[in-house]
């Protein structure tokens, strides 16, 4: 699986570099995930700019995401997915489960605000 990490202090940035999330690549995004959660990590963003095909198992493995992070009060937020990804989300009705937003920018604002609303239930 090709991909690049960004560590930021309130996020990670996975940047996956594949054609496809499928049956090859989600195992290793899923280890990926479980792993980088397991050091701490509570809020991904999973630019898939580069994804044109997503099958099932690519699926699996963005809920794989979504569940370990919300479980901790985290954000796991998917960005810049092709038309066809997009489309196997909503067949799936998974459009109202995952956090799709158009750009990593957004992403990050929307991890920031989640961070921000998570400090004030402390309070």
């Amino acid at each position: 699986m090709k991909y690049t990490i960004d560590k930021q202090e309130k996020y990670t940035l996975i940047r996956l570099h594949e054609e496809k999330l499928d049956s090859n690549v989600a195992p290793q995004l899923k280890s990926e995930m479980v792993t980088l959660h397991a050091e701490g990590v509570r809020n991904i963003i999973l630019d898939l700019t580069e994804v044109k095909y997503t099958d099932s198992s690519g699926l699996s493995a963005l809920l794989v995401g979504n569940r370990i992070l919300q479980e901790d009060e985290g954000l796991f937020v998917l960005a810049c997915l092709s038309d066809h990804t997009m489309k196997l989300i909503k067949i799936s009705q998974l459009d109202s489960v995952l956090n799709i937003l158009p750009t990593v920018e957004e992403g990050i604002d929307a991890v920031f605000m989640h961070e921000i609303e998570k400090d004030m239930k402390k309070e």
